[in-house]
């Protein structure tokens, strides 16, 4: 069985600097193209009728200028030109609507698989990647997506074809003007590859920027309160604006190259211009061409410089897309949880009717290389604060949390885990949801390595309720639904009732549909963790896991709230960490930790008797 994905360092490049990150390729960037390719075959079908519009054109203007040097007359011939004019704008304005859509639909396409990705990440990942960063994949690198569509890759193909056929018409009306025209536009298409691939690399760093970008804003709106009181508002703007500088340093390169690439289509045209003006004046005058001719090759010219000009906007467009692209492939590439696994034996039910419902069996833990500072900052204090003197640890990339722990949290009863700050107690919790797998030993469910289990089936069979009971913005029915979507209004209120948050709908005429605010801002600290409480205790799952559940309410509330608990708890497993032993001394077992190791388990009498940490904890708190 694997165990959690760790992280991955920095690519780094043979001269051992940072590397720009995974580079796209246009074969990655044609799959979101084949999802809309009838759609597409049609633009390009009608994109090729606009060409063969627009190449008579010329053909007609000169036969119109034949007959007029002949004195002849003209005929239908001005009518035609007119329609042919009419209908290719005609063509061209459909084919731009449907351009339009399509490119909005690739972005669609494209943030749905990234989000479905992000979302289904092992937990390890988000530890090491920071939340605005994943936003602006979603957000920004995306939108860059359309504008390979909109702007001109697929009219390319359509410009190719007036190219093509214009290349043709020149090469028959005069071929000495057609190479000196030739010259002109490779020299032209030279200077623009050279410079494409430098644009891709400077989009993709945009991009990164953009993301460093989002992840700051995101960083001081997510704890604005925490920045106003210590008085740091302006020392996250000074921040936040250093990031958007960085954004719009690589946002002028990018600016500086394309403007570069943009000039080199209409010098082409000018200086093209300019020779067939000069040469052909000069193969009029001899005798070479006629004037009709003459007037046709300038027309085609025009018309060929026209797509040239798109296709190397078309290209631009296309490699900021692919250095956007490169950072959404990066992501899409990780495994997801079920992926990350080698293997899954998919187990019917899960079985909890024994009386060994979880066990422990020599589980050791340690945190994957590369985990985030504070998440290694959090494990090294809880080691350091769980020993009664300063211990020489030192903040490494692989610290032990837990070792060699083994306990049985039996069914139907309570088991409380206690011990100082940091002696791995949440850790248990999130080895028995899976959030990681355990560096050794076994966890098991109803006798089954957990390992072995699919982890959607081992979490329907969990409620747990998290140390800072988050509150999802949203209104109060959608929190409540979140793990149990099928109940029923009567079931909600009866539940909030049972944790005393009554009053929380009695405030709001919108009762159920009352908004709770971005992370729950409008509901105070007890009442968000009320909620979260009355969530889990809705869904009535086999298993409850609750971390410091109670740790944000007065005395009354606390009391109903172990009542409520009690209820729905019998003939349940429940886990409980508190720091507050009165909250855990009825349990029917409680397992002491220290350092990551178990160090006693018993009831409370029989622990203050045999276990000194347990003791001491409990003097401390006026329990013996």
């Amino acid at each position: 069985m694997s165990t959690t994905t760790s992280s991955r360092p920095p690519r780094r490049g043979r001269d051992g600097k940072k590397d720009d990150g995974p580079r796209a390729k246009f074969s990655q960037l044609l799959p979101y193209l084949l999802e809309h390719k009838r759609v597409l075959g049609f633009v390009v079908a009608l994109s090729l009728l606009a060409a063969g519009a627009s190449l008579a054109q010329p053909l007609l203007v000169q036969q119109v200028v034949e007959r007029v040097q002949a004195g002849e007359t003209l005929g239908n011939l001005v009518w035609v030109l007119v329609a042919l004019v009419v209908l290719a704008a005609l063509l061209s304005g459909f084919q731009h609507y449907l351009l339009q859509r399509t490119g909005t639909s690739v972005v669609l396409s494209a943030r749905t698989q990234l989000v479905r990705r992000i979302l289904r990440l092992p937990i390890s990942e988000f530890d090491t990647r920071r939340t605005g960063d994943l936003v602006s994949r979603v957000g920004s690198d995306t939108t860059l997506l359309y504008a390979v569509i909109t702007q001109g890759l697929v009219d390319a193909i359509g410009g190719a074809v007036l190219f093509v056929g214009a290349l043709i018409a020149m090469l028959v009306i005069d071929p000495v003007l057609l190479g000196l025209t030739v010259l002109v536009i490779a020299v032209s298409v030279i200077t623009v590859v050279l410079l494409s691939g430098r644009i891709r690399i400077v989009s993709r760093k945009q991009q990164e920027k953009v993301g460093d970008l989002a992840a700051a804003v995101e960083r001081a709106i997510s704890a604005i309160r925490t920045v106003r009181a210590s008085n740091a508002t302006e020392r996250e703007i000074v921040k936040i604006e250093k990031e958007a500088q960085g954004a719009w340093d690589m946002g002028v390169k990018v600016a500086k190259i394309s403007a570069l690439v943009v000039p080199v289509a209409g010098i082409a045209l000018q200086v093209s211009l300019l020779v067939v003006l000069g040469v052909g004046g000069f193969r009029v005058a001899s005798g070479a061409i006629e004037i009709s001719s003459l007037v046709a090759f300038i027309l085609f010219l025009f018309m060929m410089i026209g797509p040239l000009g798109s296709a190397f906007g078309a290209l631009t467009s296309v490699n900021q897309a692919l250095g956007a692209l490169g950072r959404i492939q990066e992501i899409i590439a990780l495994p997801s949880e079920r992926e990350n696994d080698s293997e899954i034996a998919d187990a019917a039910a899960v079985d909890i009717s024994t009386d060994a419902a979880i066990t422990f069996e020599n589980v050791e833990f340690s945190y994957p290389e590369g985990a985030r500072k504070d998440e290694i900052a959090k494990a090294v204090a809880e080691v350091v604060e769980s020993s009664p003197v300063a211990l020489p640890v030192e903040p490494t990339q692989d610290l032990t949390v837990l070792r060699g722990v083994s306990f049985t949290a039996e069914r139907g009863k309570r088991t409380a885990l206690v011990g100082p700050s940091g002696a791995g107690k949440s850790t248990i919790l999130a080895l028995i949801e899976r959030f990681y797998d355990p560096t050794a030993g076994v966890v098991r469910l109803g006798g089954i390595d957990v390992r072995a289990l699919d982890r959607e089936n081992l979490r329907s069979q969990i409620g747990y309720v998290e140390q800072d009971a988050p509150v999802l913005a949203g209104t109060i029915r959608e929190n409540l639904l979140l793990g149990a979507p099928d109940a029923t209004d009567e079931q909600c209120v009866e539940v909030l009732r049972s944790v005393n948050l009554t009053e929380v709908l009695e405030r709001n005429d919108l009762g159920l549909d009352a908004a709770v605010g971005e992370d729950g801002v409008m509901l105070s600290g007890g009442e968000r963790q009320r909620l979260a409480i009355a969530r889990t205790l809705l869904a009535a799952p086999p298993i409850l896991l609750l971390d410091e559940s109670t740790s944000s309410l007065d005395g009354l509330n606390e009391q109903m709230l172990r009542e409520a608990i009690d209820a729905v708890a019998e003939n349940r497993t429940l886990i409980v960490i508190a720091h507050r032993l009165s909250t855990v001394v009825d349990s029917d077992q409680i397992v002491v930790l220290e350092h990551g190791r178990v160090v006693g388990v018993g009831t409370h009498s029989e622990l203050v008797l045999s276990t000194p940490l347990y003791k001491e904890l409990a003097k401390h708190q006026l329990l013996v």
